[in-house]
């Protein structure tokens, strides 16, 4: 029996969905770090780690919705992808023992991370940290129960502070939660082993990473100003122009402005004026739309599109955009936006979870949908591999996430033939 299973598991085999096993599992794998700790207070700032820059500001700009609007295109694409666990390239079935058991409980242990998230609840939470300050953290913790080897919780990566002296040691922290609380529960210590913290941007002069909208800060901060200043003037809480009477005397001066202030302001009514010489009206701005600085707006919603690495079409400027050049941008903002994220994800995972804590080193994670944008796509590269003799049936299966077949793990001899009616087929579907 192999070593990591015989860890879990032991001799005696444990029925799946039994409720007292689910129980104890969820018993051994108790949560240590806090899931709201800054509702308790400032973070303490200890001598031996790091603490990442507060993150209040970030999270407040994040609610805006130029911002908001960037954040889902990635983290909603990200989360709802299809994915699987698989062996690794080097590893076959026959050189691991119990690779399929092993496989489903950790699909199962993915899709039900503890007892209140799903997979995708879970990935949301951390991609919306990731996106806004590049801190992206989750508890991991062992289970002993062989169908379900771990669970999983979000964490709030502000929280999180770095070990800058951490010596590479698996039984040392690496880092630690800072909770608010006074005394021992103030600084949760957590190994390399206990969480995956996700680094966007990782650099060498940090230990943190750099998210996107801390690179827009700047950029958010001068968009928000110039929104209150345009629905200020559009609401005509400023005033563009003033009444000039010339020769008056101060005491008509001031008779004019109380009957103003108190017979018209505000109240509807057509004001009559009787003088010698005509009221003149100055204006300090033209009253057009050039007033609210809209193309200057525009500019700073380019700029905040550049931080998430989105063409500015998807943040809803569509003033340059033609049928021939929209699919390139889409296509572009999937390659550079989102896989990139999509990949650091699944690397996190197979390496900190599957190989780290679990010491299954032999299975990875993946997300079936980063080769290609759409489905079409995807079926027209996979088709032509199948005929072209490179892919196999249940290789070109395993890319999609289905389960292999029996035969078809040979090239077909008419396979070119067989694709063909395939695609024909695929094209009745599709009209």
């Amino acid at each position: 029996m192999d070593k990591a299973w015989k860890q879990l598991g032991g001799a005696r085999h444990k029925e799946a969905g039994s409720s007292a096993d689910l129980a104890a599992a969820e018993e051994v794998a108790k949560r240590r770090t806090m899931a709201l700790p800054s509702i308790f207070g400032p973070y303490p700032v200890a001598n031996h780690a790091l603490p990442k820059p507060t993150p209040a500001n970030l999270r407040r700009f994040a609610e805006t919705p130029v911002v908001r609007r960037a954040i889902n295109i990635i983290k909603d694409r990200v989360a709802s992808m299809d994915w699987q666990v698989r062996l690794k390239r080097d590893f076959t079935p026959d050189r691991v023992g119990y690779a399929a058991r092993k496989q489903r409980a950790l699909r199962r242990a993915l899709e039900e991370p503890n007892n209140t998230d799903s997979f995708r609840t879970l990935l949301e939470q951390v991609l919306e940290d990731t996106l806004v300050g590049g801190f992206g953290a989750i508890e991991m913790e062992g289970t002993g129960d062989p169908e379900r080897p771990f669970s999983l919780w979000p964490v709030d990566g502000g929280t999180i502070q770095i070990n800058p002296k951490w010596d590479g040691s698996a039984s040392s922290p690496r880092y630690a939660q800072a909770t608010g609380l006074a005394g021992t529960t103030g600084l949760i210590p957590l190994k390399d082993d206990e969480l995956i913290y996700l680094r966007l941007n990782p650099r060498t002069h940090t230990p943190f990473g750099l998210g996107s909208l801390e690179v827009a800060f700047e950029t958010v901060n001068t968009l928000l100003s110039a929104h209150r200043f345009a629905g200020k003037l559009a609401s005509n809480a400023v005033v563009q122009y003033a009444l000039w009477i010339d020769e008056t005397t101060p005491a008509q001066h001031e008779r004019l402005i109380r009957w103003w202030q108190d017979e018209i302001e505000g109240t509807g009514r057509v004001p009559i004026l009787s003088s010698v010489q005509k009221p003149e009206v100055l204006r300090f701005a033209q009253g057009t739309d050039a007033d609210l600085r809209l193309n200057w707006q525009q500019f700073l919603i380019r700029m905040v599109a550049n931080a998430f690495n989105l063409p500015p079409l998807l943040l809803g400027l569509e003033n340059d955009v033609n049928r021939s050049t929209a699919g390139e941008l889409v296509d572009e903002a999937f390659h550079s936006a989102i896989t990139p994220l999509a990949r650091l994800v699944a690397e996190h995972i197979t390496r900190d979870l599957f190989a780290k804590k679990l010491g299954w080193r032999e299975f990875e994670f993946v997300f079936n949908e980063l080769d290609a944008r759409d489905e079409m796509s995807e079926i027209q590269i996979q088709t032509a591999l199948l005929a072209a003799g490179v892919l196999t049936v249940n290789e070109v299966r395993a890319m999609r996430g289905l389960a292999a077949l029996p035969g078809g793990s040979v090239a077909l001899p008419n396979a070119a033939e067989l694709v063909e009616v395939g695609k024909a087929v695929l094209m009745q579907s599709t009209e």
